[in-house]
């Protein structure tokens, strides 16, 4: 059975079967043209020495350069056009596997970008790479073949360093191998936690700590040392034996030939034919360095398979029945977050749920609309198993608004719409109830202002956030601490809006404050992953132990 990285590479050159035949055909117009330039070298010499015409001889030489020239240029686009769109594929369908896994992906961000980067571009030149070993393969064969037809005793003596070459492209390959994936895989590692430096740098700064969390990124440079310096030594090795192998060769070859000339078997032209062909025999061996890109664009297909390997979360296949809103929690248990959790939320209620750090608020509000799938349980959303249904269908009857949202597109009318669908009305409505449509409209350019060009405060981010929640009208609106960086006046006028334009919506509301809990109609008490109470508010706070998560607020 072949590797995983092997099969994909496969399924790469499988995809260019349209333009496989030109390059194929360039690549043999190159090859032939060049096999039969020695023995055109060869005729002209000859004509020359003898003192007739040479017209011809030269003419059918430079005409086979021009064919060389011009087939190598062809072949050299072509492949350039081949590496760029087998590239472009494997991003596409590299991207949309790390989407489809969602939170299920195992890969940490600057992991999957390094796979996304580095190891497409090394496993997209696997055509050109192919292309290239064949041809070297072509000229050689054709190389030997036309030196044992000048002279057998020449092809003989060169046919003497084949088992050296063989030898020598079997030792870099083997010894290239493990050196190339290490360097890879460390490389993915860095670039992970510089991703993760990057994100922090006003961290970094205000708690003066550059030095050690340099320190940190750069931890597995020692490790990327060890490998790339295998790599460049194992190069190296076989650049010295390969620059070793191919003056000894001629020479040896050029003495047998110039024994031919002297027993009249061979001209001077066919000792210059039996250098070039020399030099076309060694071409393979000149093509060995090739075996180190091949190693990396299997090693790259390899990590990328290790991608599209990993098993996507199932999606339901069931459309989503109109309904009020009601949300169901049978039994739900989340590895390490929640535990046997059951809880009913009525429609058009808003639920809000509290707890300490780590109590499994968030994974609780993931759980709920699908983020994340439970292990062990199900929920039902008016009375639908909404793993049952369709992906699409689920995202629309859900609004999720985080406390640190990511906004995406390229303006900020883009970043409100974004998954949406929603038109400009709409997206201007969903800003007023947030909050934050005052703001946007003194932006330079409006609602058209670049997110780029559009310094926001977190308290401003959050209500942008919250206002993509709403542009979708979703039946269940989820917000996770999404209005945490706000304070308790807008927080109140926030909530306010939502309830006058959003009435019969249902809410589930994450968080650490005690006004938001007492405005919500029940509250959900999580400790230690486990429904402690589901309750009012005003009658939770007679227990001590609700009382302390909110510290010193009042009720």
């Amino acid at each position: 059975m072949r590797a995983p990285g092997d099969r994909l590479l496969s399924e790469v050159t499988s995809l260019e079967r349209a333009r496989m035949p030109f390059i194929v055909l360039s690549a043999l117009l190159a090859a032939g043209s060049g096999l039969l330039l020695p023995s055109a070298l060869a005729t002209a010499v000859d004509a020359s020495i003898a003192g007739s015409r040479s017209w011809p001889a030269i003419l059918w030489l430079l005409a086979l350069g021009a064919v060389q020239i011009g087939a190598d240029v062809a072949g050299g686009i072509l492949t350039v056009r081949v590496t760029s769109s087998a590239t472009a594929w494997l991003r596409r369908t590299v991207a949309r596997h790390f989407l489809a896994l969602g939170t299920k992906s195992g890969f940490v961000h600057g992991d999957a970008i390094s796979r996304l980067t580095g190891d497409a571009v090394a496993a997209g030149t696997v055509v050109s790479i192919l292309v290239q070993l064949a041809s070297a393969s072509v000229i050689s064969c054709g190389a030997i073949t036309l030196l044992a037809v000048l002279d057998w005793r020449l092809a003989l003596v060169f046919a003497g360093s084949v088992p050296l070459a063989l030898l020598l492209a079997r030792s870099h390959l083997r010894l290239t191998a493990d050196d190339v994936l290490t360097y890879q895989q460390v490389s993915g590692e860095i670039s992970a936690r510089l991703l993760d430096a990057t994100a922090g740098l006003r961290t970094i700064a205000a708690s003066g700590t550059a030095d050690r969390e340099a320190a940190r990124v750069l931890e597995p440079l020692p490790r990327l040392g060890v490998a790339g310096g295998g790599m460049w030594r194992t190069q190296a090795r076989m650049v010295w034996r390969a620059a070793l192998l191919l003056p000894a060769v001629e020479v040896t070859v050029l003495v047998a030939a110039g024994f031919g000339v002297l027993g009249g078997r061979l001209t001077v032209g066919d000792l210059l034919a039996a250098l070039g062909y020399v030099a076309l025999g060694m071409t393979m061996v000149n093509q060995i360095p090739l075996l180190t890109t091949l190693s990396r664009a299997r090693s790259g297909a390899t990590r990328l398979a290790e991608v599209l390997d990993s098993p996507v979360p199932h999606q339901g296949t069931r459309p989503l029945p109109p309904g009020p809103g009601t949300i169901e929690l049978r039994d739900v248990g989340l590895r390490g977050a929640l535990e046997h959790v059951g809880l009913t939320v009525l429609a058009g209620t808003t639920l809000a749920v509290v707890g300490r750090s780590g109590a499994g608020k968030s994974a609780l509000a993931g759980v709920l609309g699908g983020l994340v799938e439970p292990d062990e349980g199900e929920v039902l959303l008016d009375g639908v198993p909404i793993a049952s249904v369709r992906p699409e269908e689920l995202r629309a009857a859900f609004g999720y608004a985080f406390e640190r949202p990511s906004l995406l597109g390229e303006t900020v009318s883009d970043a409100v719409g974004y998954g949406a669908w929603s038109g400009p009305s709409a997206v201007r409505a969903a800003c007023r109830t947030a909050q934050v449509h005052d703001l946007v409209v003194r932006l330079p350019d409006g609602y058209r202002t670049p997110l780029t060009e559009t310094p926001l405060s977190g308290g401003e981010a959050q209500r942008v956030g919250l206002a993509r929640a709403l542009a979708r009208g979703p039946r269940v609106l989820v917000l996770d601490d999404a209005t945490a960086s706000l304070d308790t006046v807008t927080e109140s006028l926030v909530d306010k809006s939502i309830s006058d334009t959003m009435p019969g919506t249902t809410r589930i509301v994450v968080t650490h404050r005690v006004a938001v809990a007492r405005r919500a109609g029940m509250v959900a008490w999580l400790d230690h992953g486990r429904l402690r109470a589901v309750g009012p508010h005003d009658t939770l706070w007679a227990e001590s132990g609700y009382r302390a998560i909110f510290t010193d607020e009042e009720p």
